[in-house]
C-alpha cells in the first residue's frame, strides 16, 4: 500500500492528539487518535525528541531512526491511515540496539489496531 507520510504542522493538531489515547514503552511513546480534517490517504505522523535527550545532532539522530522505522511499518504493516500519530522519544532510546527499538514499534503498532 501506497502512502504518503506528511508530517503534523499546526499547534492544535499536536494538543487534539495529545487528548487522544496513548501507548507507552521504554523507548517512547505514541499518542493517536482521529482528526476531522484528516485526508484518508496519507499518514500523519510526527516525532518529537526533547532537548534533554541531548544536543541536535542526538536528537536528529534519534528522529532519524524513528522516521526509518515507521517507514519500514508502514510497507510491512497495514497501519491505520484514519488515525494521526504522535511519537515521543525517551532516553533509553539512545543506548539500545536499532533491532530491539524496531521490534517495539512494531508490537505497538499491532496493539493499536
Amino acid at each position: 500500500m501506497k502512502s504518503k507520510i506528511v508530517c503534523l504542522s499546526r499547534n492544535n493538531e499536536f494538543k487534539e492528539i495529545l487528548k487522544g489515547e496513548k501507548q507507552s514503552n521504554r523507548y517512547f511513546t505514541i499518542f493517536f487518535k482521529k482528526l476531522s480534517n484528516k485526508k484518508e490517504n496519507k499518514l500523519n505522523i510526527s516525532f518529537i525528541a526533547k532537548k534533554k535527550l541531548g544536543n541536535a545532532v542526538n536528537r536528529n539522530k534519534i528522529k532519524r531512526k524513528l522516521r526509518n522505522i515507521t517507514n519500514e511499518a508502514v510497507k510491512k504493516l497495514s497501519l491505520k491511515l484514519n488515525y494521526s500519530y504522535l511519537i515521543i522519544a525517551k532516553e533509553t532510546i539512545l543506548k539500545n540496539e536499532y533491532s530491539d527499538i524496531k521490534k517495539t514499534m512494531f508490537a505497538e503498532f499491532n496493539k493499536i489496531k
